[in-house]
């Protein structure tokens, strides 16, 4: 029916020495082609007219050029399907090389655009002949304020690989050789690696969980004062950065990466933070439902109930495109032109990555998917999520310029979730009272971790970084409590802080990315709001057609103002909230009727 494997011939022939040679050749000389045409020269900083034409030189560049362009996207894809493959792995590292290096010489470009002073901005802004880019100006100009001159820039940058990435590289690396002895789904003992342990600590098989968790918090343990130096470390340096660039907040710096006010994330936080009661009733609901008094840590995100039915891939194809074209049609022949011409890598293979991903690539590059189809439901659901991505990408790429392309991180998840949403909804059609309830609790630990969860993550990385820059120094006991507090906020009682819980924060990498878990609540929340805004008039599919066309043409608070939404709105986060809490409602109400001995409403 479908071809299950990537066709990767559309960007590059082969992995040839001369191919890949000649293509590196072309690579640097397009880019020092325009280096050396716009480094010496400051005209373009001065008239909209030669302003419009310098971007669209970097424009047409950034299309077809950025992040070693077609040679770069290839093999990046071959690295996920051979990732032990050597020969692709010294090609990666060669290209990034250059990429690097051409990216640091390109880097002048955007940097005097930003520093052209204030009473010359309107000029640019005002001008028809630079419509195309005004936001992109807007953008570089809001970030001005805080950037430094060019060479001091580059110290930043070169100092980050000492100060910042080695210390990450070095835990995340440690950790990773990292082996145990776990008992597997049969009880039978394994050495399993990190990755592996992790995925068992949530097993149905309670001497699974166990011993997976066991053998978590040895490692952990082991490495706790390792990360306590990690940590402080790069704490110290993103103070540092701060301080030089007078930044007036610790997630200031990730606000202006993702181009949303500070307003919006302060007021997400909050209306999120005063409804933590949900996700506390959600573990109780989920104790009585497993027949314990309180879930062990690990225990949150086992799995309730037995969700039989395996879907083929051939199933699952149909499923998503059926709700897709009651959808718009349109998504649908977006989705139907790649999964029959080969842009989706479907089944598990030896040396593949795990997980799944879509990549959109440039603006002249075709998008691709990664899956580890396996015929569970999540395989469905994973499959529509990048799905979402997929259609979000491909509608920028025909709507919008190659310097637009792309979304802020803060709208990142916005349409995937809410494909997903809906291919779970479809799901949920004709499924009895046991299974309807299974999918809901499903759906709701998804909707805890990533909207309570993630709020919980960004306060502890607040009082983290406040912490440590009010004493200049945490050990890990300090690190461990401050991290008990917050998880225990959302939690609630039904939740037990159990003991080596307090060493969690030692390998979840999001808190070395610096704020950035908001986006996760943020794009959930905005999608249940569209999806909503589509089951009162289904007609408003047309106007989330556009919002997914819009890219980074605008920022994400005049785009929802746009569809009638303001994100900057306590009342707009409390709306999407209330979606969370009619699912737990229903799941309630079905717990009672199929046990009512055991459950009452709250």
């Amino acid at each position: 029916m479908t071809n299950t494997n990537w066709s990767l011939d559309k960007l590059f022939s082969g992995d040839e020495d001369p191919l890949i040679e000649k293509a590196k050749r072309n690579l640097v000389a397009k880019s020092y082609e325009f280096i050396s045409r716009w480094n010496k020269r400051c005209d373009y900083l001065e008239d909209p007219h030669t302003m419009k034409e310098a971007l669209d030189e970097y424009e047409k560049w950034a299309g077809k050029y950025a992040g070693a362009g077609n040679v770069g996207y290839y093999f990046g894809l071959r690295q996920a399907l051979e990732q032990n493959n050597p020969k692709i792995k010294a090609i990666n590292n060669k290209l990034e090389e250059i990429s690097t290096k051409i990216s640091n010489d390109m880097a002048f470009f955007e940097h005097r655009i930003a520093k052209i002073p204030k009473g010359k901005q309107a000029k640019f802004l005002n001008s028809q002949h630079l419509l195309p880019y005004k936001h992109f100006l807007e953008d570089l100009f809001k970030q001005a304020k805080y950037l430094l001159s060019e060479e001091e820039e580059k110290i930043l940058n070169l100092k980050s690989a000492t100060s910042f990435s080695n210390w990450v590289r070095m835990t995340s690396s440690l950790l990773s050789k990292e082996e145990a002895e776990v008992l597997d789904e049969d009880n039978v003992k394994r050495v399993m690696s990190l990755s592996e342990i992790l995925s068992l600590v949530d097993s149905r098989n309670k001497k699974t969980r166990d011993s997976a968790t066991s053998a978590l918090n040895f490692i952990l343990a082991m490495y706790a004062d390792i990360a306590e130096n990690e940590i402080n470390s790069i704490l110290q340096d993103k103070k540092v950065d701060d301080d030089i660039r007078k930044m007036e907040r610790p997630d200031l710096a990730r606000h202006l990466s993702d181009d949303i006010d500070s307003l919006v994330v302060d007021k997400l936080i909050e209306s999120v933070s005063k409804r933590f009661d949900l996700s506390r009733d959600y573990y109780k609901l989920k104790a009585k439902l497993l027949g314990v008094e309180k879930l062990k840590y690990n225990e949150r995100n086992v799995p309730y109930g037995e969700i039989g039915k395996n879907y083929t891939y051939e199933e699952a194809v149909l499923l998503i495109q059926k709700v897709l074209r009651k959808l718009n049609p349109k998504f649908e022949e977006i989705y139907k032109g790649l999964y029959c011409n080969g842009h989706f890598d479907v089944l598990p293979k030896k040396g593949k990555a795990g997980g799944a991903f879509c990549s959109c690539g440039l603006k002249s590059q075709p998008i691709y998917i990664l899956l580890n189809f396996t015929k569970k439901l999540s395989d469905v659901t994973t499959m529509a999520h990048e799905t979402g991505h997929a259609i979000n990408d491909y509608l920028m790429k025909q709507n919008e310029n190659a310097l637009n392309c792309g979304n802020p991180l803060s709208l990142a998840e916005v349409s995937s979730t809410f494909i997903e949403d809906f291919v779970l909804k479809e799901l949920l059609k004709g499924a009895n009272d046991e299974l309807r309830l299974a999918i809901l609790m499903s759906e709701l630990n998804e909707d805890i971790s990533t909207i309570f969860r993630q709020v919980a993550f960004y306060k502890f990385e607040w009082n983290l970084h406040k912490e440590f820059r009010e004493r200049g120094y945490l050990s890990k006991e300090d690190i461990g409590n401050l991290f008990r507090e917050h998880m225990e906020s959302y939690m609630g009682e039904f939740v037990e802080q159990s003991e080596g819980s307090e060493n969690w924060w030692v390998y979840i990498g999001h808190f070395r990315n610096f704020f950035y878990v908001y986006s996760y609540a943020s794009g959930l929340l905005i999608s249940k709001a569209l999806q909503n805004m589509v089951n009162k008039d289904p007609k408003d599919t047309e106007k989330i057609e556009n919002f997914m066309s819009i890219g980074k043409s605008k920022a994400p608070k005049d785009i929802f103002l746009d569809l009638g939404i303001d994100i900057s709105s306590k009342k707009f986060w409390d709306s999407g909230l209330s979606e969370v809490e009619e699912l737990l409602n229903e799941a309630e109400s079905l717990a009672q009727k199929i046990h009512p001995d055991k459950f009452r409403p709250r």
